[in-house]
């Protein structure tokens, strides 16, 4: 290894152990289930804030949306951010609170379970399906996880994949499986501060090498398209295309996932105090907002700086590594910067494990806690019970790891179809369960069930279509979801008075 590589190679290891050794100090809070999966609802605002947005971000944040404004300017980031950004507000204005009231009220310590809980299941027939499309959608999402470490890791030292994508995966089945939900928590809250660090530095870094702001904005100008909304700029061409109105929506689209996100809304039931979540809105949103501001920033930076010759010309999805080619360069100038790059590459690093280790805790409390437990009613003491969640989550790693294994997969295309899939089921049957009296479980599993079947009708039979019909999936799925949970809530018999009763009064807390 070089110097510049031996830096950052230290750098990024020490990172690694000290999530391990988070994840130790945080293993003697878990007394119970409850505990491990939902932290005992103790989390502070910042901490619920930024662990969210960090568990939500993945290595979308540090390389998708570089990379998109690096290839073709900013109508694709923009538009990406203004869904995501709006997405990410209203979630937590319209869904946080009253979600933390309602599972406190049922006493659910999981999504799947809310929703049995929320319409008296007692065959817990909700908790199943949604177990069973947590478990669908999640494995092969932290597999996408994992392979997203290896191959970073593999690119910037020349590993082997298969090892470094390996050791990866044990450091975060390790943390996770030790602290539970207060360490993936507070690791994620670790991990949200290095990626805005990376970008800093990157952004600093990247406009003194590409000549400044203003030879930053000359280079982008004189790119057809690159500046337009309503036009994209062809790297190929050089020409500007039409970025229409279908584009437009299927983009923004992207947004309504959030309501469905399991890992997410884990984060608002968890906190400790709800009159707290305004100031977690705030920093959620005022943190995404500049964040992913300074990614397209850096995308643009990074186009100047190719053309100004410091890094090569990246064309295709190798303008995802567009980061990683301006820590390359900075690691040049000796051991101090190595050891900044480095500092950098564990951002890229956190963004994937911050996302990875929340899957894993959701996929585990799937089958632990919701299907063994809630829906085939095992007796277990709490001791059994907790050793039963930490193998659930190591067996769901394993299965990743194998998925994982071929370093060819298309990471950015799994992440796509697992959002949808969950934007698409959970997102409109948490809504009306959460704000509608007269929703009830026929109409919860209706939602869930045409949700999760459109998702796949949509992206396999329908999109290939072309045309008026080249919408992102989660679109048109989430409206027949939403559709088939009130038409069959109407069309059957209304809720029991047990079940008003509490609407009711979580309603009253308002």
């Amino acid at each position: 290894m070089s110097t510049a590589q031996i830096g950052m190679f230290v750098t990024m290891v020490v990172y690694l152990v000290a999530m391990i050794g988070m994840g130790a100090a945080f293993s003697k809070k878990n007394r119970t289930v409850g505990d491990f999966y939902l932290g005992g609802r103790k989390l502070g605002p910042f901490v619920t804030a930024m662990s969210a947005e960090a568990s939500d971000m993945s290595s979308y944040l540090l390389m998708g949306i570089p990379g998109l404004a690096y290839l073709s300017g900013i109508a694709d980031a923009g538009w990406t951010i203004i869904g995501l950004a709006t997405g990410t507000y209203l979630n937590w204005l319209i869904t946080a609170k009253r979600i933390r009231r309602y599972t406190e009220a049922t006493g659910s310590i999981t999504v799947p379970a809310f929703f049995s809980d929320r319409y008296a299941d007692d065959k817990n027939i909700l908790t199943l399906i949604s177990a069973i499309i947590i478990v669908i959608f999640f494995v092969p999402y932290t597999a996408s996880g994992f392979a997203g470490c290896g191959k970073l890791f593999a690119s910037l030292f020349n590993t082997d994949y298969h090892i470094a994508m390996i050791v990866s995966a044990c450091v975060i089945i390790g943390y996770t499986m030790l602290g539970g939900f207060l360490a993936a928590s507070t690791t994620d809250f670790v991990q949200s501060i290095i990626m805005s660090a990376a970008l800093i530095i990157i952004l600093i870094f990247g406009f003194e090498k590409a000549g400044g702001p203003v030879a930053v904005l000359d280079n982008a100008k004189g790119l057809a398209g690159y500046f337009s909304m309503t036009r994209t700029h062809n790297a190929v061409s050089k020409a500007a295309e039409p970025y229409g109105f279908i584009r437009i929506i299927s983009t923004l689209a992207w947004g309504l996932g959030y309501f469905g996100m399991p890992h997410i809304l884990l984060r608002f039931m968890a906190i400790e105090d709800e009159r707290k979540l305004s100031l977690s809105r705030r920093v959620a949103t005022i943190w995404v907002l500049i964040s992913m501001a300074v990614s397209v920033c850096i995308g643009i930076v990074g186009l100047g700086m190719s053309a100004e010759g410091e890094i090569p010309k990246l064309v295709g999805s190798d303008s995802e590594t567009v980061i990683i080619k301006i820590s390359d360069l900075l690691a040049r100038h000796g051991l101090g910067f190595a050891m900044i790059a480095g500092i950098v590459l564990s951002g890229i690093l956190a963004s994937t494990m911050s996302t990875a280790d929340s899957q894993l805790l959701c996929a585990s409390s799937s089958i632990s806690s919701d299907i063994l437990v809630k829906c085939f009613h095992a007796r277990i003491s709490e001791k059994k019970l907790m050793a039963i969640a930490r193998a659930a989550l190591v067996g769901i790693g394993i299965i990743g790891v194998a998925l994982a294994w071929n370093p060819n997969s298309s990471v950015f295309q799994i992440v796509s179809f697992a959002w949808a899939g969950f934007g698409a089921t959970f997102g409109p049957v948490m809504i009306l369960a959460l704000f509608w009296k007269r929703s009830n479980k026929n109409g919860a599993l209706a939602g869930l069930v045409s949700g999760g079947i459109m998702i796949f009708v949509w992206k396999f039979a329908i999109r290939p279509l072309g045309g008026a019909f080249d919408i992102y999936e989660l679109l048109p799925s989430f409206a027949v979801a939403l559709l088939f949970d009130i038409i069959v809530s109407l069309c059957t018999k209304a809720p029991d008075k047990k079940i008003t009763e509490v609407f009711e009064k979580v309603d009253s807390m308002s």
